[in-house]
């Protein structure tokens, strides 16, 4: 029986899903239609998963009906409500919402605005497929249009060759991750007899190692890759290309969101595969540290920023490694609210000021007042300083690995504790060249109020939601935790603000400002191996092709032989058949 908690987180994935394909019939009738349509299906959907999180305290709710006949394993299609995709829902319908808003004040009326809101509802729709669905395959399948989307959404402005090269490489490098993700799938899945979840999960303690150690490896490459931890971590800074909207969606809520959402709901698989998770602690510990001093030597806001959810999702991952799915989920939640607020104020900054260069910008707290006030809610959150709500949530994180035992938990302890440190430096420095200092750009006026309306409401969740966590008990922050915590924060703080003023416009060191020369190492080691396989296939399918190709000519030519013999004169047809009598009597006598 579907319940009414079901049938609401189904309407929640079906009204983006429809506001996507209305958006684009609206789009040729007025111009204001596909505006009035995404902000409608995101506000429909914002209110519907809100009433899922309410509905969801009765406890787990599950229901679903037989996709289509395999002949095996059967594919179902339903819905599952819990804790965690009640949650995510809320964070997915508010973000996408905010999204929606700044994107209308944004774009409204420039070229492709139309199919640019579409498919960021049915981005929106397919996050929701994640977050809700109760099979693995319709998850994957969620998965998977997500990245197409953002292969769109990162390439809006394809007339320009670096924006195509960035999509481009998003989504090859995103693939690589979701072969193995399927791969993990139907392992667990065979090994489960059912592709269901709950079925999963529950047939994980009756399962040998060996299925469920590769089942999980296989999702920890999807999950790497789209989630932009390392080595499959520089397509993410690279995203940036696409406008200011789309950063906030993809870094905040939805794409590189789902890979800590999917370790989350099958963490009862990676808790029985222990070596799994010592690989992703190992991976999240060279992330968060590494991105983090990527964003010290990046010279782009929106770059510092990219590279900042790269190591904030290396956090996360630290935190599921040492054993702290809450917290995990935790931060997931706080760094989506300060996250997509940054990355608006961002846009909105590049808007004012004509790019996201930091060498443009400085001094724009005179005339950006409520950006200003905004951002430095986000920047305050994302240094983890109290009583922000990455203060709470970060504090969270690193308590797990505080507590943690064995070596994985020790590395991550200290990369985490670094992470601090260089995370309020390079704030300090982002924050400081924006807003302090002289005006570089002079007559910069505050941007209209659909783009600063979303920077005020997402600053409520960024600054209030730690608050409110503490004052009610919620989550309870360890004092020692606290104050190693504030203590590595203030450290990198002091350090960004000493540096600012000793050479405002310091250039990084080469290998900061490359990210440890990631891209450079690819293009000398993987590119050539991957030209050279790519060039064998192709003379290997120029082959294959030439074998098909010339069975045809063979058969064309003997139907031309053929053909020749049907002339329609019946003498020539009584006269062959004589001369096969002919022949037949003839070999006949000779053998008889």
């Amino acid at each position: 029986m579907i319940t009414s908690v079901i049938a609401l987180a189904t309407c929640a994935v079906l009204v983006p899903f429809l506001a996507a394909a209305l958006g684009l019939l609206a789009g040729r009738r007025s111009p204001g239609g596909p505006a009035v349509v995404a902000v409608t299906g995101a506000t429909g959907c914002a209110v519907l998963a809100v009433l899922v999180a309410s509905g969801a305290g009765a406890g787990p709710a599950e229901a679903w009906v037989p996709f289509t006949p395999t002949g095996g394993i059967p594919i179902v299609l339903g819905a599952r409500v819990d804790a965690l995709s009640a949650t995510v829902g809320v964070m997915v319908g508010v973000v996408a919402l905010a999204v929606q808003v700044y994107s209308a004040g944004l774009m409204r009326g420039r070229p492709r605005y139309a199919s640019f809101s579409a498919l960021i509802s049915l981005f929106t729709a397919a996050m929701l497929t994640v977050v809700f669905s109760a099979d693995l395959l319709i998850v994957y399948v969620g998965w998977e249009v997500m990245g197409v989307c953002s292969y769109l959404l990162i390439g809006h402005h394809w007339e320009d060759r670096p924006t195509t090269a960035a999509a481009l490489k998003a989504f090859l490098m995103t693939r690589v991750g979701d072969v193995g993700l399927l791969f993990g799938i139907v392992v667990l899945g065979l090994a489960a007899g059912s592709f269901r979840i709950t079925a999963v999960l529950d047939a994980v303690p009756g399962m040998s190692p060996g299925p469920v150690l590769a089942g999980t490896l296989l999702i920890t490459l999807g999950v790497v890759a789209k989630s932009g931890q390392f080595p499959l971590h520089s397509w993410l800074p690279d995203a940036m290309a696409g406008p200011a909207p789309v950063s906030a969606l993809i870094h905040a809520a939805t794409m590189v969101a789902a890979g800590v959402v999917l370790v989350v709901r099958l963490y009862p698989a990676f808790l029985a595969a222990p070596v799994t998770l010592a690989v992703l602690g190992v991976l999240a510990a060279i992330t968060m540290l590494g991105a983090a001093l990527a964003a010290l030597g990046a010279e782009d806001l929106k770059r510092v920023l990219a590279y900042s959810t790269v190591s904030q999702l290396g956090l996360m991952f630290g935190a599921l490694a040492a054993g702290g799915a809450t917290a995990a989920l935790t931060h997931l939640l706080a760094h989506a609210a300060f996250k997509a607020l940054l990355f608006l104020a961002a846009g909105a900054v590049a808007v004012a000021v004509g790019g996201s260069q930091l060498s443009r910008m400085g001094g724009l707290r005179r005339g950006m007042p409520v950006t200003f006030a905004t951002a430095t809610v986000g920047f305050a959150a994302l240094a983890a300083l109290p009583p922000t709500s990455g203060f709470v949530s970060k504090d969270g994180v690193v308590d797990v690995m505080w507590h943690g035992r064995g070596p994985v938990a020790t590395i991550l302890l200290g990369s985490a504790l670094l992470t601090t440190a260089v995370t309020g430096a390079y704030v300090t420095r982002a924050w400081l060249r924006t807003f302090a200092g002289p005006v570089r750009e002079p007559g910069v006026r505050e941007v209209p109020a659909l783009l600063t309306g979303p920077l005020v409401a997402l600053a409520v969740p960024a600054l209030g939601l730690g608050v409110y966590w503490v004052t009610t008990g919620a989550l309870r922050v360890d004092r020692a935790v606290a104050l190693t915590c504030t203590g590595f924060a203030l450290a990198g703080v002091v350090a960004g603000y000493l540096g600012w003023r000793r050479a405002p416009a310091w250039s990084a060191p080469r290998v900061l400002a490359t990210a440890f020369g990631t891209d450079d190492l690819y293009e000398r080691t993987l590119v050539p191996v991957v030209q050279r396989l790519a060039t064998r296939v192709v003379r290997a399918d120029d082959g294959v092709g030439a074998a098909v190709r010339g069975t045809g000519n063979a058969a064309r030519r003997l139907g031309g032989a053929l053909r020749l013999t049907q002339t329609g004169n019946p003498q020539f047809y009584v006269t062959g058949v004589l001369a096969g009598v002919l022949l037949i009597a003839v070999g006949v006598a000779m053998l008889g």
